[in-house]
């Protein structure tokens, strides 16, 4: 076994990989771009060695620093993690050239099947079904055109080197196959720095099924069951689980050893996954067809832990060192369920834009955060974080907050589970999925199995539903938290104290408070007897209510026959006057208006196109005095590796763009001068 490591990667698998190393007496090496210099997976190592600028280009992708900070530390091994360099086969062979052990795969290996292309031949050879596509090296704009219309519509097209749903683009009508290539293979060369692309035939309602591979440098090679990731955003995983609900065992066998075949036919070494799509509806229902292999740990590996009760990264650091498996394919059994919610910076309800910001306040479940003694037995709720409270989520990598895992002894166990831990995630600071995600556990298709890529679009309505009227409790917790500052600030300054004494009368409040955009008012009685509200003038009903309890962040509430106790967490900054409420596994978020502070205040200018997310624009698609029609691309901006499109927003006049390809822009920055028709 090794002495010392140094984990070339940041975030949650780089402080679960110290977690696992720290188990095993094995000393770590952090790495970190200057926005990470106090991030949780520096201080986690025992060492850490500073690569560059933020940009992953300028850090986390500069393979030569990563060597020279392993050599400067006398690291004998690299682990690569996940993203970044964990596929890339000239830095598996420089780790190798310079005498440093590269924790996975060897470089041929990692060149057979970093290329989509050239593993479906592969494939192909092996006798493993392949959707029908084009894989071909020629990559002429034409000929691929013409492929595709062989193919048949809908068509996907997707990056050669890519993963993540980076550089994939659904191409529903021959009309829009110019586009989607030249967007694709943009997206392709920003983020692996290659262009080639693969046609595949788009199937509308396939399962994404892998199978967790896993071999040692002496032949022997074994498969950990199968992972279901069917439910995606813009083709990245939401939700993950072990095992697939409906396999049965002969197919579970026959994808397991379609598996195994794949990774000793390139000599594979070291953790892997063998991805697969299943046909859903029709008379080929069940059958699958390879799709690509994974050659590093995957972001879901921490549901194969839980199923089989064994520490994978563990087993990437035995295998490297040289040892064999520590089982045979007959020693290892399914034990339970388990799910893996990606918890992301992100705002569901624009698209699942990325969303930065600083993690204000971060509350989780009652939960076991790994750290090497999680696995067996299994713990019913497990946090793999890379980030803390007072964090920030930044722009330049992926926006992933945490990973929230559970264990039930069935899948319906694991489900309750999920559903009651997402109901204690509280996070403040930066938009977030945790409310989509509870919705996404409630949802019937969801619940009974039903699954295929596509369910969340087909679960629109459900999963994105109008926000509810504001019942009377959350108005009555929102008046609380007002009560408790007062309070808070009386004590402090008698000069502070919000009402005054009147002789022979009560005091009444008025607060006005905003929520997604409707303006409530409520009436806060201070009488002789207690506290009362009213959500209308002198006419409305009068609600007795009192404060229980109050610990911190914590309050309970009476507000008529109703107890109730929920998290109230003011906003931070200029946000100060927000209050955020989680109460029964729901957030809403209340804005305290004061007439005066807002007096000064107006809407945006109109006519302007905003961008929705900090980036840079890549792509100026209209110039100034183009007339256009609603819909059309006007800019491109690339944000966290992905691109968004700006659209004009109806027919009508680009009157100005306001911004050059390559120039960097805030959320909320005026993009273009608009003037509708």
């Amino acid at each position: 076994m090794f002495n010392k490591i140094l984990i070339a990667n940041r975030g949650e698998i780089a402080c679960r990989v110290a977690a696992t190393a720290r188990k095993l007496g094995v000393r770590t090496v952090a790495v970190y771009s200057d926005a990470d210099a106090s991030a949780r997976h520096v201080a986690l190592c025992d060492e850490a060695v500073r690569l560059g600028p933020p940009p992953a280009r300028e850090s986390y992708l500069r393979g030569d620093l990563i060597i020279a900070a392993a050599r400067a530390t006398d690291a004998q091994a690299i682990h690569p993690g996940y993203g970044f360099l964990s596929e890339n086969k000239d830095f598996a062979q420089s780790c190798t050239d310079a005498g440093v052990v590269f924790i996975g795969p060897p470089a041929k290996a990692i060149f057979a099947m970093g290329s989509k292309s050239e593993a479906k031949a592969l494939m192909a050879r092996a006798g493993v079904p392949l959707v029908p596509g084009y894989h071909g090296a020629d990559q002429d704009p034409a000929l691929l055109k013409r492929e595709a219309d062989r193919i048949g519509y809908p068509v996907l097209i997707k990056a050669s080197s890519g993963g993540g749903g980076k550089g994939m683009r659904i191409v529903r009508g021959a009309g829009e196959f110019a586009a989607a290539l030249e967007s694709c293979t943009r997206e392709a060369v920003a983020s692996f720095g290659d262009a080639r692309v693969l046609l595949e035939k788009y199937l509308d309602r396939p399962r994404h099924i892998e199978i967790q591979v896993f071999a040692d440098s002496h032949g022997h090679c074994v498969y950990l069951f199968e992972r279901d990731c069917s439910v995606q955003r813009r083709h990245q995983k939401v939700i993950e689980e072990a095992p697939a609900p409906g396999m049965s065992a002969e197919g579970r066998h026959a994808m397991g050893k379609a598996a195994v075949a794949a990774a000793q036919a390139v000599g594979y070494v070291g953790a892997g996954t063998v991805e697969f799509i299943a046909e859903t509806v029709g008379a080929a229902r069940g059958t699958f067809y390879f799709m690509e292999m994974n050659t590093r740990l995957q972001v879901e590996h921490p549901v194969t832990e839980m199923i089989v009760g064994h520490d994978l990264v563990a087993w990437q650091l035995h295998v490297a060192s040289g040892e064999p498996l520590p089982v045979t394919q007959e020693d290892l059994q399914i034990r339970g369920h388990a799910l893996e919610a990606r918890i992301y910076a992100e705002n569901p309800d624009r698209g699942f834009l990325p969303a930065i910001g600083t993690l204000h306040y971060m509350a989780q479940p009652d939960a076991v955060e790994f750290s090497g003694q999680t696995i067996v037995p299994p713990a019913p709720v497990r946090i793999d974080a890379g980030v803390r409270a007072g964090d920030a989520i930044s722009a330049h990598y992926d926006p992933m907050i945490a990973k929230l895992i559970t264990w039930g002894e069935d899948r319906a166990q694991a489900l309750a589970r999920m559903r009651a831990a997402l109901a204690d995630v509280h996070i403040v600071g930066v938009a977030n999925n945790v409310d989509f995600l509870g919705r996404l556990m409630d949802n019937a298709s969801f619940a009974a199995a039903d699954l295929d890529t596509g369910l969340i679009e087909r679960e629109r309505a459900q999963l994105f539903p109008p926000a509810p009227p504001l019942a009377l409790e959350w108005l009555a917790l929102a008046c609380a938290r007002v009560r408790l500052d007062d309070d808070a600030a009386a004590n402090s300054d008698p000069w502070s104290h919000a009402h005054g004494w009147r002789l022979n009368m009560s005091y009444e409040r008025k607060l006005e408070f905003t929520c997604g955009g409707e303006s409530l008012t409520v009436w806060l009685d201070y009488g002789r007897t207690g506290l009362a509200l009213r959500r209308a003038a002198a006419e409305g009903e009068r609600v007795p209510f009192a404060i229980t309890e109050a610990r911190g962040t914590r309050i309970t509430v009476r507000a008529g026959e109703r107890t109730c106790t929920a998290d109230v967490v003011h906003g931070s900054g200029r946000a100060q006057d927000e209050l955020h409420l989680f109460l029964d596994g729901r957030h809403r978020l209340l804005t305290l208006r004061d007439p005066i502070a807002h007096a000064g205040e107006s809407a945006a200018a109109d006519g302007s196109l905003a961008a929705p997310m900090p980036g840079k624009v890549i792509a100026v698609l209209a110039s100034a005095g183009a007339r256009v029609a609603r819909g059309a691309a006007l800019l491109v901006m690339e944000a966290m590796k992905m691109e968004h499109t700006i659209v004009a927003p109806a027919d009508g006049t680009v009157d100005e763009i306001l911004y050059g390809v390559g120039e960097q822009v805030d959320e909320g920055a005026a993009l273009a001068r608009f003037t509708r028709a």
